[in-house]
């Protein structure tokens, strides 16, 4: 970072340059608003911005916000398979979620004990009853869900690390292991928004609006 020095030999940077003129742009504002005089123009043509970074375009501002709807609306390009998903599951995932998304130290994500749709009877006893499982395919109402909760949060200890394809690849496999799609069925743009979850019906929509706020 340029350093300089003024007239009192203070160093100072380019951004603390920057926020003392904004903050001398603004007491010559207020001064000129209290007692009732036009800005000077030096006020009113000042540029008060740090002028700091570069102008954002509109493709780096979709790569920073890539959320897929339910619908499908933001999916990308690319498509996979479950057997190179689970290529890709073994690197990155199975050390987590465990073969075959089971038996791992973190959550598990196929082939549910507990089912939402079955629970505990109620003369089982506490020890043998169980929270049902939210797996995919128990509790995710929409595989586009799927795609974007591990393009975004996957791996854990690299996410968004993955490409599209790979996302993709791994949706499949997933839902393959599950039987929601056939083994050599391709997941991609539009066969994705296609796959009817089991749990697609399982959430009630509440429209009721919100209770005022205390102030």
């Amino acid at each position: 970072m340029t350093e300089s020095a003024n007239r009192f030999g203070i160093i100072r940077t380019p951004f603390a340059r920057a926020v003392m003129e904004a903050v001398r742009v603004l007491v010559l504002g207020a001064i000129a608003w209290l007692v009732g005089l036009p800005l000077p123009s030096a006020v009113q043509a000042a540029d008060v911005h740090p002028r700091l970074g570069v102008p954002i375009t509109a493709e780096t501002a979709a790569r920073a916000d890539p959320t897929v709807f339910a619908d499908g609306r933001g999916l990308p390009p690319g498509r996979g398979n479950a057997s190179e998903g689970q290529a890709v599951y073994g690197q990155r995932c199975a050390s987590c979620h465990g073969p075959e998304g089971r038996g791992g130290h973190s959550g598990r994500l196929t082939r549910a004990r507990s089912p939402l749709s079955s629970p505990p009877s109620p003369s089982a006893s506490a020890s043998a009853g169980r929270p049902a499982d939210r797996t995919i395919a128990a509790f995710w109402p929409y595989a586009t869900t799927l795609f974007d909760y591990i393009r975004r949060a996957m791996p854990n200890d690299r996410p968004g690390s993955l490409g599209d394809s790979e996302v993709y690849a791994l949706t499949a496999y997933l839902l393959a292991l599950d039987g929601i799609v056939a083994p050599e069925a391709e997941m991609s743009a539009a066969s994705l928004p296609a796959v009817r979850m089991p749990n697609r019906d399982g959430f009630l929509r509440m429209d009721r609006p919100e209770p005022p706020r205390a102030r």
